[in-house]
């Protein structure tokens, strides 16, 4: 970092490190765009398969790990539909 700030470092080297360096922050860029999408999906009227459905497309390519995706699913789902759910157990 230091041979970078002096203006030591070949301008080849300096592109490639900017090149990685926004591949990087483009790569956490799409991993918070793929958390809000899924945040914005609800249930609300829709059927229960078709819910499945946009929840399943929205979650693909996030990093969510599989309880924290559960639970995020419960929380997207009409609730009417849910305490019918816990209700029949």
């Amino acid at each position: 970092m230091e041979d970078l700030e002096a203006g030591m470092l070949e301008y080849t080297i300096v592109g490639e490190f900017l090149v990685n360096l926004k591949k990087k922050i483009s790569r956490r860029d799409n991993e918070i765009i793929k958390v809000v999408e899924l945040k914005k999906v609800k249930q609300r009227s829709k059927t229960i398969k078709k819910f499945v459905q946009e929840f399943r497309r929205t979650e693909k390519g996030n990093r969510y790990e599989r309880r924290p995706l559960v639970e995020e699913f419960k929380r997207r789902m009409n609730k009417v539909i849910e305490k019918e759910l816990i209700e029949a157990k």
